[in-house]
C-alpha cells in the first residue's frame, strides 16, 4: 500500500509575475525562499505557459482558484507590476486570505496614468498596429529594465514579452473573445503586513502610486531601490531576493 504524502505545513507564498514576463521571472526567489516556504508561481492567463480562454475572465478569481486547488487557506502575496495590480485586487476580494503584501512597483487602476507610461503605451500600440513586433518588444526591453539589469536578464524578457505577443495574437481568433474583468481595489482594507517597493529609474507612474499606497495601506513599509528600473527583482535578483527574506521572516 503507498502512503500519502504528509502535508506540506510551510506558509505558502505566491510569487505573481509582470505583464511583461511569466513566472520564469521569479527563478532566483523561487530558489532563495522554497526551502522556507511552500512556493507557487503561476503563469497568469495570456502569458508563458496559460493560454487565453474565450470570454469574460477575471486574474484575480484565478488567483483564488490556484489557491483552492491547491489546498492552501492562506499565503502571502508578492506581486510585480501588473501582478502586484492582480495581487491587490486579490486581497481586496478576500483580505483573511492573506498574511502579508509584497508589491514591487506595482500597477494599480486608483491613480492617472503620467505622460510617459502614456507616451510608452501610444508607442506601443503604434508598433503593433503597424504589425512590428520585434520592435514592440525591444521598446518593453528598453523601457522595463533599469541600468543594472544583465543582458541575461534583457534577453529573458525579451522572450516572455514576445510570448505574451504571441498568445494575444493566438487570442484574436477566439470567440467570444477573452474579457478581463477587473476589480476596485480599497487599500484600506488590507490590513495585513506590506512592503511597497520602488525603483529609482523606474517611470514616474509607478513611482507615485508606490508612494500612494505606502501612506493607504494600513501596515505598510516603503523601500526605495536608488539602482533599480521596473523589474528589481530581475536586475538585482540576488539582493531582491534578500528583501523578500527578510520581510517574509518578520511578517509571516
Amino acid at each position: 500500500m503507498t502512503s500519502r504524502p504528509e502535508p506540506d505545513e510551510r506558509a505558502t507564498v505566491l510569487l505573481l509575475h509582470s505583464g511583461v514576463a511569466d513566472h520564469r521571472m521569479w527563478e532566483a526567489q523561487v530558489a532563495a525562499l522554497q526551502d522556507a516556504y511552500r512556493v507557487l508561481a503561476p503563469d497568469l492567463r495570456g502569458f508563458g505557459e496559460h493560454p487565453h480562454e474565450p470570454g469574460p475572465f477575471s486574474h484575480a478569481a484565478d488567483v483564488l482558484a490556484l489557491l483552492d486547488d491547491a489546498g492552501v487557506e492562506r499565503a502571502a502575496l508578492v506581486g510585480s507590476s501588473f501582478g502586484g495590480r492582480v495581487a491587490l485586487e486579490a486581497a481586496t476580494a478576500v483580505p483573511d486570505r492573506f498574511s502579508a503584501l509584497v508589491l514591487l512597483c506595482t500597477a494599480y487602476r486608483g491613480l492617472p496614468p503620467t505622460p510617459d507610461v502614456e507616451a510608452f503605451g501610444a508607442e506601443e500600440d503604434r508598433l503593433l498596429e503597424a504589425g512590428d513586433l520585434p520592435a514592440a518588444v525591444e521598446l518593453n526591453v528598453r523601457t522595463w529594465l533599469g541600468p543594472e539589469a544583465s543582458q541575461g536578464a534583457r534577453d529573458l524578457v525579451r522572450q516572455m514579452q514576445a510570448r505574451a505577443f504571441e498568445l494575444d495574437r493566438t487570442a484574436e481568433a477566439l470567440s467570444p473573445p477573452p474579457e478581463p474583468q477587473g476589480t476596485d481595489v480599497d487599500p484600506k482594507r488590507l490590513t495585513m503586513p506590506a512592503l511597497v517597493v520602488r525603483g529609482g529609474h523606474d517611470l514616474q507612474w509607478f513611482q507615485q502610486i508606490a508612494d500612494h499606497l505606502a501612506r493607504e495601506l494600513p501596515a505598510a513599509e516603503l523601500v526605495t531601490l536608488d539602482w533599480a528600473g521596473h523589474l528589481p527583482s530581475l536586475e538585482r535578483p540576488e539582493e531582491v531576493s534578500r528583501l523578500l527574506v527578510d520581510f517574509l521572516s518578520e511578517a509571516l
